[in-house]
């Protein structure tokens, strides 16, 4: 029985993932020097497909990590002296958090319930360097809306905002002229195995690297950001990378273009409804984010008292579901709802429920 994955990620992969990866092996790829031309292609191949997929305008750098987790490290580390400033309502915005604190920064919160939202109408504080934004939090499936994180960086042009967007891309659309920096990893919604990082961040982020170094604060080793900067500007990494990752990656982006991101996010959309509807009619299931105008569409998060017998019932008929997150682990289910996911699967999988 073939199983179709609808965890918060890793999740399915893209049904051309395996050509693509049978072609990078014949093409020699995982073998070949990260110093010569034909990974410089690759790199080049893959920031311009980033580049036309997203929107990204030239005047905003593109570097690979290993995740975006490290992601997160990096820009405290490079855009924070002292003092960061999260909203935080879920697992993954308060890692954000944490990782500041590991890193011997200063953060304060804002933090809402678990699937609740914020109230945007109050005064950032005037210390905040940076302002952390998780757009979409996996771990409850309530997100911000991006016009709310615009508002915020126009209040604030002197401070660095960093957006999570790692369980929403490339779905949401995000206008990288209005943000500095924003991060994702390549297991969710561009459905590639897990092992990469993008992170994405403007001159005003290099700029407060240099600063801060110039000052001998630590802003990391072969990883900050102008020697990542340096590297990119020659279409390569400081390190060995992750090369079939990037090489995937470019392709995955062509495939996603082909099909055209308007259509995409009108399909996620038509997925989402679908989703939520079911369960707001539901006499036992119901979706954890009770406010619909902060539901994610891309990670939908349902109380399921009975989650694991519910969980297995799916995966005896081939659909792996994900489970609640950490305490919530036993009370709900997560749905991914990501591109490469189809209607008719969503429709039988709700069938079954």
């Amino acid at each position: 029985m073939q199983k179709i994955f609808f965890t918060p990620g890793p999740t399915q992969l893209y049904p051309n993932v395996a050509k693509y990866i049978k072609e990078a092996l014949k093409e020699e790829v995982c073998s070949i020097s990260h110093r010569g031309n034909k990974f410089q292609q690759i790199f080049h191949n893959t920031t311009e497909s980033l580049r036309k997929l997203l929107n990204i305008p030239e005047g905003h750098h593109i570097f690979f990590l290993s995740s975006a987790t490290e992601a997160m490290e990096r820009l405290i580390e490079n855009c924070v002296a002292n003092k960061s400033y999260h909203f935080v309502n879920g697992a993954f915005s308060e890692r954000f958090l944490t990782i500041a604190q590991e890193l011997g920064k200063e953060p304060e919160k804002y933090e809402a319930e678990w699937g609740k939202g914020f109230n945007f109408n109050f005064k950032i504080p005037e210390y905040a360097e940076l302002v952390a934004f998780t757009q979409n939090e996996t771990s409850t499936g309530a997100a911000i809306n991006m016009a709310d994180i615009y508002a915020i960086k126009d209040k604030n042009k002197d401070k660095i905002v960093a957006v999570d967007v790692v369980s929403s891309a490339p779905f949401v659309d995000v206008d990288y002229n209005k943000v500095d920096s924003a991060f994702f990893s390549v297991q969710k919604g561009f459905g590639m195995p897990a092992g990469l990082g993008v992170l994405i961040a403007n001159n005003k982020c290099i700029e407060k690297s240099e600063y801060l170094q110039y000052k001998n604060y630590n802003v990391g080793s072969y990883h900050n950001f102008p020697s990542l900067l340096k590297s990119a500007n020659k279409n390569q990494t400081p390190e060995t990378p992750n090369v079939l990752g990037i090489y995937l990656l470019g392709n995955i982006c062509d495939e996603l273009h082909k099909h055209g991101m308007e259509k995409i996010r009108k399909e996620t959309e038509k997925k989402a409804s679908l989703i939520y509807n079911f369960f707001d009619a539901h006499e036992a299931y119901k979706p954890f984010v009770l406010d619909k105008g902060i539901r994610s569409k891309t990670v939908i998060a349902i109380n399921a008292s009975n989650s694991a017998t519910l969980i297995k019932k799916l995966s005896d008929h081939g659909f792996i579901v994900g489970s609640g997150y950490k305490e919530l682990k036993e009370k709900q289910i997560r749905i991914a709802n990501f591109p490469m996911h189809k209607i008719n699967d969503v429709k039988e999988m709700l069938s079954l429920i």
